[in-house]
């Protein structure tokens, strides 16, 4: 299992391009696999992490996620394989709908039948990633023979988050695999992976990549800590898809699926993991101070060793 950061979930030491810049430098130094930032209402996540993959040789990038509504298919293959490019193909895409408060109430689009939204998106997407002369008519996106060339971009993997059965069977068919956020451990093994699989199954494909993203603070003051996430990520555990989740891992709120405690608790969280099948393990250190991002990080470097 590959241990990776995420960033841009929650406040980091410094989320400026020049702070990032370092941070991915950081980790990279530190032997860690991946890193996945969050695409929210600040910086672009596509293109900071192009900038953070010319800045570094080895470390993997991916967005978790870009929301697919605001972008259309062809504008966000443009963007990813320039991601691509710039970071030697170290890059892959995940992709999301978003929640209907952002994309209907905020942005004003239609809602409606996010599923075949997404199929049409990834038929449309997929092909462009992999080089291919693109022809697609739906109901929500029509192209005709679109090309895109983008000098030494490679294929790009695409994550799409998925969470309800629909969409896990979708993914498994047409991406490479998914990026979950607030899904807790037996949530994971019970209904993702296996939703997932089936779906990659069904066409032939192989096993899908699970990206298993967690709120993460090594502390000797579980209780107090918990409560910090509940405050801090509180709208997490009120956004529908999220609360789906919640309910049925029978978590009251986001802390009740973080992992929170000493090194031992936090080696035994890590470990369910692999042993459920996750592929990637997508830390995201909740820390109110200095001191505890710096003892939480370098503890998981040290898991990645």
């Amino acid at each position: 299992m590959r241990t990776g950061l995420m960033l841009g979930a929650s406040d980091g030491p410094d989320g400026t391009i020049e702070g990032l810049v370092k941070v991915a430098q950081d980790a990279e130094a530190k032997g860690f696999d991946n890193l996945w930032m969050a695409n929210i209402f600040g910086l672009d996540a596509i293109s900071t992490l192009s900038i953070l993959g010319h800045a570094t040789q080895k470390i993997g990038l991916g967005t978790a996620v870009t929301p697919t509504y605001p972008r259309h298919p062809t504008a966000i293959a443009q963007q990813a394989l320039t991601a691509a490019a710039a970071s030697g193909n170290r890059f892959s895409l995940g992709i999301g709908l978003s929640h209907k408060v952002v994309i209907e109430d905020m942005l004003g689009f239609s809602y409606d039948k996010p599923a075949r939204h997404m199929r049409e998106y990834l038929a449309v997407l997929g092909p462009l990633l992999k080089g291919e002369t693109t022809s697609f008519k739906g109901e929500q996106f029509t192209v005709n023979n679109v090309t895109l060339n983008v000098p030494g971009a490679e294929h790009v993997p695409i994550l799409v988050a998925a969470l309800g059965p629909v969409m896990l069977k979708l993914a498994g068919e047409m991406a490479d695999g998914t990026i979950t956020w607030m899904t807790g451990p037996k949530t994971l093994s019970d209904h993702i992976i296996p939703g997932i699989g089936k779906g990659a199954t069904s066409v032939g494909k192989p096993t899908p990549s699970i990206v298993a993203g967690f709120p993460v603070i090594l502390t000797n003051d579980a209780d107090e800590a918990k409560k910090m996430i509940d405050r801090v990520l509180s709208i997490y555990g009120m956004l529908p898809s999220y609360r789906a989740m919640l309910d049925k891992e029978g978590a009251a709120g986001p802390s009740d699926i973080a992992f929170a405690g000493d090194e031992a608790s936090l080696r035994a969280s890590i470990q369910q993991l692999r042993d459920i099948g996750v592929t990637d393990f997508c830390a995201s250190i909740v820390a109110e101070d200095a001191q505890t991002y710096t003892r939480t990080l370098d503890f998981l470097a040290d898991e990645c060793a």
